[in-house]
């Protein structure tokens, strides 16, 4: 049975604070090959990668992303002091750029670029979109833009975006109108909101399924039809599924 791919799930949250340039260097040298990250504006509209709505959890200061430009965010490292304390006090909040940097030496790898609600509310599909896709051109034959927001990728579908993927939390969503317009490359959805028995398959989209811990887990969602796994330990999934593989 052949193992499901991983995708580093914000890097490798598991050891490394999460969607900084080095828990993404932590997942490739694991031998990950996928990786996803996500997208919000600053103020100052620079493209950075941050996943929650406040700064509160991850940099332990009030604010969004969109209340600081790029400039005052180098103030904010993304240390994670909750769970790391001082051991990541300088590890600053990456832009797009600097991931862009990371995966031209790493032509082998694919990336998914998750646009994330709140800079679509903040700013507008149309500008969010332009200044992502401004910075990923260097690599963009290597990148799958993915979201949330159904409105957001259908923009991009119809603005020529040639590979998009969907995010949902109930599978049953994907039946929405707008999913078979938007005609996604790739579906994401939760591991709690799949159907428990039958094929998971969605038209031509590549199904990744997250947030997935147990390489038992992840084979029965193999035979199930899925090729890639999302995971927060793709280090420790890795050599699990080899050698689940293997038996």
């Amino acid at each position: 049975m052949k193992a499901p791919a991983l995708v580093a799930h914000r890097g490798y949250p598991q050891h490394y604070p999460e969607n900084t340039l080095i828990g993404f260097e932590a997942a490739l040298a694991a031998g990950v090959r996928h990786l996803e990250t996500d997208v919000q504006l600053t103020a100052d509209q620079v493209p950075v990668l941050f996943h929650d709505r406040t700064l509160a959890r991850l940099c332990g200061v009030p604010g969004a992303i969109h209340d600081f430009t790029a400039e005052q965010l180098r103030q904010c490292p993304a240390r994670d002091f909750e769970r790391f304390g001082y051991r990541f006090a300088n590890e600053p909040i990456p832009t797009l750029s600097t991931f862009v940097d990371l995966l031209a030496r790493h032509p082998e790898v694919t990336a998914f670029v998750e646009v994330k609600r709140i800079a679509v509310h903040r700013f507008g599909s149309a500008v969010v979109l332009n200044r992502v896709l401004r910075d990923l051109k260097p690599v963009l034959r290597q990148c799958v833009l993915i979201s949330y927001s159904l409105e957001t990728m259908l923009h991009a579908r119809r603005q020529g975006w040639s590979r998009l993927g969907i995010v949902i939390d109930r599978w049953r969503e994907r039946t929405q109108p707008i999913v078979r317009e938007i005609q996604p490359e790739y579906l994401f959805c939760s591991i709690e909101g799949l159907p428990r028995f039958g094929r998971l398959a969605f038209e031509q989209a590549q199904i990744v399924v997250f947030e997935v811990a147990a390489a038992d887990v992840a084979m029965r969602l193999a035979r199930r039809g899925v090729p890639l796994i999302e995971s927060f330990a793709v280090g420790e999934l890795q050599p699990q599924l080899e050698l689940l593989r293997t038996q």
